[in-house]
Formats: structure tokens, sequence, C-alpha cells
């Protein structure tokens, strides 16, 4: 059985010179890990709290640690305009949080959309499909584990919860067949404070995705705080541990999905921005994680990556 954490970065607020601190990317993703490496991964994670909170090492009750939150944002934050130890602090951070994801057998997928100036952002929208394909990635990995799974999404409020289960429930029970038969129930849902691993994708979309797309796709954007390049660190050094991490497929036409999938509909730009600057080389692109032997031709760079570019529209 495989359990899959899902967080969001980011909102549904346009982005507009008004609002200079409106998010200009809206990022759902998560990572997935075996059920055997859960309670070790959890462990893992506290372990790493601890590590960058030195003040949780005396607290009296477990409980303590587990519900004590490192935001995302505040990461962020430290990279902007922290002095060198903060910025260092953060770039260990997300290196740790890679290190325990690899080492207990994650993989990382999701959805980042990139919004146009001016345009209005239906999050209403792309959050429920966000989470419908991150349920086709899930359920193919299920498959070629040969496991079963469920998924845990971030709590926001009923009435934004459910649109983003009835998406998920209607193919599991439409007539014509289990789309997702891996998925062994609808999402469901959890507080970040009580559930550890949460807060874990937290981090991983957060600290890492939302600010690599902030840099990759939006670098002209010099009046919004989010678009700073002092994320370019992120990208330049974890951007190909974020590539190895991914869980890729092919559909039965051939067509690669799964893993970072970005839609950019303001500059159509490919989603192997988010691993790193294009550069004009060849390179071998790999199949499923985990399959001995399994290769594609190579391919020129500028071409998809497995992860296409995709308007919202799908």
């Amino acid at each position: 059985m495989h359990l899959c954490y899902i967080d969001e970065a980011g909102n549904g607020q346009t982005l507009d010179p008004g609002r200079p601190d409106a998010p200009p990317v809206l990022v759902v993703g998560g990572f997935t890990v075996p059920r055997a490496q859960v309670k070790s991964l959890t462990w893992a994670f506290l372990a790493v709290k601890k590590h960058y909170r030195p003040q949780l090492r005396n607290a009296d009750q477990l409980s303590e640690v587990i519900q004590h939150e490192i935001k995302g944002s505040d990461v962020r934050k430290n990279l902007r305009v922290g002095n060198h130890g903060w910025r260092r602090a953060a770039m260990e951070l997300v290196a740790s949080l890679l290190d325990t994801l690899e080492s207990h057998e994650a993989r990382i997928l999701a959805r980042v959309w990139i919004k146009e100036e001016g345009l209005a952002f239906d999050e209403s929208g792309v959050y429920p499909a966000s989470v419908a394909a991150l349920n086709e990635t899930f359920q193919a990995q299920l498959a070629h584990e040969h496991s079963r799974g469920m998924m845990v999404l971030d709590s926001r409020t009923k009435v934004k919860n459910a649109p983003n289960v009835h998406c998920v429930t209607t193919r599991k029970y439409r007539t014509g067949g289990d789309s997702l038969r891996g998925v062994i129930e609808s999402p469901v849902f959890g507080h970040s404070d009580t559930h550890t691993l949460l807060q874990l994708a937290d981090l991983v979309v957060s600290s890492l995705l939302f600010p690599i797309a902030c840099h990759a796709y939006l670098g002209d954007v010099t009046w919004n705080v989010h678009c700073d390049d002092a994320y370019r660190p992120l990208r330049e050094q974890f951007g190909q541990r974020l590539k190895k991490l991914q869980f890729r497929y092919q559909d039965p036409t051939g067509k690669w999905r799964g893993g970072i999938v970005v839609s950019d509909r303001r500059t159509q730009q490919p989603s192997s921005l988010m691993f790193g600057p294009r550069h004009a080389i060849t390179v071998p692109t790999t199949a499923i994680p985990g399959q001995p032997g399994a290769s594609t031709p190579e391919r020129r760079e500028g071409e998809p990556d497995g992860s296409v570019v995709e308007s919202p529209a799908g």
C-alpha cells in the first residue's frame, strides 16, 4: 500500500501590479510513499524539525514537536531578505527534506499553474482538476507497483474541500468501470498540525516547487515580491534531484504523463524549466522510475521532458 500527501501553495488572486504580493503561481502537489516507510519517514522528518528548530529538542511532549510547523513561506522569506546565515540554513533545510524523501522511496507529483497578468484565475476549477490529475498519476504508480493507496489532502474549508473529492468519487463509481482501481477510497482530509507528513508536503510545495516556478517562469515580473532571483539557487542546486524524484509514465498513446506538470498559459514554456535552465545539448530521458533498463530515445533540449506544457483546459 502507498500513501499520498497533497498540499497547495498560492491562491486564486489575480496577478496584477496593484497586488504586488499576489501569488503568481498556484501549485497543488506533494509526494507518495510506501506504507512500510511512513513511520520511518515521520520520525526522520521530526528529526529534521528538531535540527532546524533547536528549541524542540527540549520539548516535554512529543505532541509539541508534531504540532510545531516550519512554514514554507518562512523559508522563502529567509532566502529573499535573510542574512547569509539564514539563507544558508534555508538551503540546508531544503536539502535535508530531499535527502529524507530520497531515502524513503518517495515520489513527487504536482500540478503547477502559471498565472497571466490581469486575467482572473479560476481557483475553484483549477484545484479539483489538479486533484483529479494527481489521482491519475497516483493510480498509474499503484498499478506499476502492484499496490493500493489512499490520498490525504490538506483540509481547507468544507465548501472548498467537497468539489475536490467529487471529481474522484464520480470516476470511481461511474457506469462503465472504475478508472482508479488502485485508489481504495476518495481523498480524505487532514490538518497539518495532526498529520505530520502533510507538513512535509507543505514544505515540498511551498519552499521548493512554488519558488522554483516563480523563478523559472516569471523572472521578468519584477514588481511581484515572489518573483525574486534569490530563488535561483533552489532551481540550480535541487532541480535535477526533483526531476529524479518524479513518477512518470506513458499512457496508451505513448504520451508521457505524471511527475511535475506545468500549465503555462503566459509564455508556453515547457515543464522541464523546473529542473534547471535550458541548454543546447542532447540528453537521454529516463522511463518510469524503478523499471530496470527502461529508457527512451534521446531528445533535443527544449522538447517537453515527459511533463508537457498544458493549458488549464487540459
